[in-house]
C-alpha cells in the first residue's frame, strides 16, 4: 500500500482539527440561539396571556367577548396561533384556531398567582413541529367568575430560523476546511523544503564518498535526526575501511601460502625427484595447508561471532581446573621458549567455556610468542577480570590502539607463522559476553585484561 506523504498527513489533520473545533463552536452557538429563541418566544405567550388577564380584568368580559370578537384574533399575530377563552367545564366562549388544532390539556395558573416561564408547557404537533402552550385563570370585571384563558403558538418560524443556522454552521465548516487543506498543503510543502535539501544531499553519497557529512545547520527539528545520520555515516566509514583492510591483509596473507605452494610444486614437477624429495614436499606442502586452515577456520569464527544471536553456553566455570588444563597445554610452548608460565586462577566466572578457554589460550599463545625470553608469563583473576602479563618490548600508545585489529601485528617479522588473527578473535570473544578487552604497556610489561560482567563472577 502506497503511504501517504507527511504533506498530506498533517493537512488532514489539520483540516480534521479545523472541523472539529468549528463544529464544537457551531454546536455551541446553535444550542444558545436555541436557548435564546426558546425563551424569547416564552416570554411572548406569557406577555399574551398577561395582556388579556388585564383586559379581562378592567372590562365586561362577556359584552368584550360578545361585541369585540377580532380584538382577540388580533392579538394573536398570525395564523399559527391558538386562543382559547371559557368558564371552566363550560364550552368555548371564544375560540380562535386557524390552524384546527386540538386544544391541550394543560392545567392553569391560578388567578391569583403570577406567570412564570415554568408555566409554559413545550409540545410537539402531529407533524412535528415544536408547539409551546399556557393556561391562566383571570377574574373577571362584572363578576361571572373566572375566565380560563389557554393559548399556544406553532414555531415553524423558529424551526426553520434554526435550521437555516444550521446550514450556515455545516456550509462555513465544510468551506473552512477545505481552505485549511489547501493552505497547509502549500504552507507544510514550504515548511519541509529543508528535509527535501536534506534528501538530496543524503543521496549523494555513496562508497565513493563515505567522507561526506551532512550540514548541521538545519532547523532545529531536523538536528538530532542529521546529527544521528552522521553518526551512522562515520561508523559506515570506519566499518567500509576496516573491511578493505581486512580484504587487503587476507589476500595478502592468503598468497603467501599458496605462492609457496605453487612454486615448490612447479619446482618439484620441472624434473624427477626422489622419493624422498617428495615427501619432504608434501610435507611442506601439508604445513602450508595446515597454516591455511587454520587461518580459514578463524576468519569463519570472526564472522560467526559478529552475529549478536550466536547461542552461547553460560555457566559457572572453575577457573583453578582451567588454569591446570591450559598450563599442561602451554608447558611445552614456555619450555621451548625458555620461558616460566604461572597460573594463579581460582574462584568461579560465569561464561562460556570453550569461548573463555580460546580466549585465555590465545592470549597465553600471543604472550610465549614475543615475550622476552627467560621470562615469566603471569595469568591471574581479579574478581571479574582475567589477566595475562608477560614481558617484551613496550608498545607504542598507536599499536595498543590497533593490537586487536585483525591481521595486525607490532612485529611482523616476528610473526613465525601467526595469522594475526588470535587477538581478534579475544575481542570477538568478549563482545559476545558483553565484556571489553583492553591492554596496557608499561616499563617492558604488557598486560592483557578481559573483563566481564561483574554479575557473573564469585569466590
Amino acid at each position: 500500500m502506497k503511504t501517504r506523504s507527511l504533506a498530506a498527513r498533517l493537512s488532514l489533520l489539520l483540516s480534521a482539527t479545523v472541523i472539529v473545533i468549528f463544529s464544537l463552536s457551531g454546536i455551541a452557538l446553535y444550542h444558545s440561539l436555541a436557548t435564546q429563541i426558546g425563551v424569547r418566544d416564552d416570554a411572548a405567550l406569557l406577555t399574551r396571556i398577561d395582556q388579556i388577564r388585564t383586559l379581562l380584568r378592567d372590562e365586561d368580559a362577556i359584552t368584550l367577548i360578545q361585541q369585540k370578537p377580532r380584538l382577540f384574533a388580533n392579538m394573536l399575530g398570525n395564523t399559527e396561533s391558538l386562543l382559547v377563552l371559557r368558564f371552566p367545564g363550560q364550552p368555548p366562549l371564544i375560540v380562535v384556531n386557524p390552524g384546527q388544532r386540538p386544544i391541550p390539556a394543560i392545567t392553569p395558573v391560578p388567578a391569583d398567582q403570577p406567570l412564570a416561564l415554568s408555566s409554559v408547557h413545550h409540545l410537539t404537533a402531529a407533524d412535528g413541529t415544536p408547539f409551546i402552550s399556557a393556561a391562566a385563570l383571570a377574574p373577571t370585571r362584572d363578576g361571572n367568575g373566572q375566565i380560563e384563558i389557554i393559548t399556544g403558538r406553532l414555531m415553524s418560524d423558529r424551526t426553520q430560523t434554526l435550521n437555516s443556522y444550521r446550514d450556515q454552521i455545516i456550509l462555513g465548516t465544510a468551506l473552512a476546511a477545505l481552505l485549511v487543506a489547501a493552505i497547509s498543503v502549500w504552507l507544510v510543502r514550504r515548511a519541509l523544503t529543508p528535509l527535501r535539501r536534506l534528501a538530496a544531499q543524503a543521496d549523494a553519497i555513496d562508497v565513493r564518498h563515505l567522507s561526506q557529512r551532512m550540514p548541521e545547520q538545519a532547523a532545529a527539528e531536523l538536528q538530532p535526526l542529521v546529527a544521528a545520520f552522521n553518526q551512522m555515516l562515520s561508523r559506515l566509514e570506519r566499518g567500509y575501511q576496516q573491511l578493505s583492510q581486512v580484504s587487503a591483509d587476507m589476500a595478502h596473507d592468503l598468497r603467501t601460502p599458496i605462492s609457496t605452494l605453487i612454486g615448490q610444486t612447479e619446482v618439484a614437477l620441472s624434473q624427477t625427484r626422489s622419493v624422498g624429495d617428495y615427501q619432504a614436499l608434501l610435507g611442506s606442502n601439508y604445513e602450508e595447508l595446515e597454516r591455511l586452515a587454520k587461518m580459514i577456520d578463524n576468519m569463519l569464527f570472526l564472522a560467526k561471532a559478529e552475529d549478536a544471536s550466536q547461542s552461547m553456553d553460560v555457566q559457572n566455570i572453575d577457573l583453578a581446573l582451567l588454569g591446570e588444563k591450559l598450563q599442561d597445554y602451554f608447558d611445552g610452548m614456555a619450555e621451548e621458549q625458555s620461558m616460566r608460565l604461572e597460573m594463579t586462577l581460582h574462584g568461579e566466572l560465569r561464561a562460556d567455556p570453550q569461548l573463555l578457554q580460546r580466549a585465555l589460550a590465545n592470549l597465553m599463545a600471543n604472550a610465549l610468542r614475543y615475550g622476552d625470553r627467560n621470562s615469566t608469563v603471569r595469568v591471574f583473576n581479579q574478581g571479574s577480570s582475567l589477566v595475562v602479563e608477560n614481558q617484551g618490548p613496550a608498545l607504542s600508545a598507536e599499536q595498543q590502539a590497533r593490537i586487536f585489529d585483525r591481521f595486525w601485528r607490532a612485529d611482523a617479522s616476528r610473526h613465525q607463522g601467526s595469522s594475526g588473527l588470535g587477538l581478534s578473535i579475544v575481542r570477538s570473544i568478549m563482545r559476545l559476553h558483553q565484556g571489553s578487552c583492553e591492554v596496557h604497556s608499561e616499563d617492558g610489561v604488557i598486560r592483557f585484561t578481559l573483563r566481564f560482567p561483574s554479575v557473573g563472577c564469585g569466590h
